[in-house]
């Protein structure tokens, strides 16, 4: 079972490949996602990380660590809460 990590406060220059091979040095790395602004095209400064193992050893270690001048906000991802509005 893979295990969703939220990563913030990311340089706008980072790329997918970056965060990828940053993870990868405490388990294996499934898939990451960095989140785009629609309009722009441009980095919003957070993303996802799927990892299949080291979750916990990456977060520990990555939280709070400089990436390009920025300090990373590591820790497990939330669950995505519903948006709509409850009409009735």
């Amino acid at each position: 079972m893979s295990t969703s990590i939220y990563v913030g406060n990311l340089p706008f220059s980072v790329t997918s490949d970056t965060i990828a091979q940053l993870f990868s040095a405490y388990g294996a790395v499934e898939s990451v996602n960095l989140i785009k602004d629609r309009e722009t095209g441009r980095l919003r400064g957070f993303g996802f990380v799927e990892m299949s193992s080291g979750a916990n050893e990456a977060i520990a270690a990555l939280n709070d660590k400089d990436l390009e001048g920025r300090n990373l906000r590591v820790n497990l991802a939330k669950p995505r809460e519903d948006r709509r509005p409850n009409r009735w």
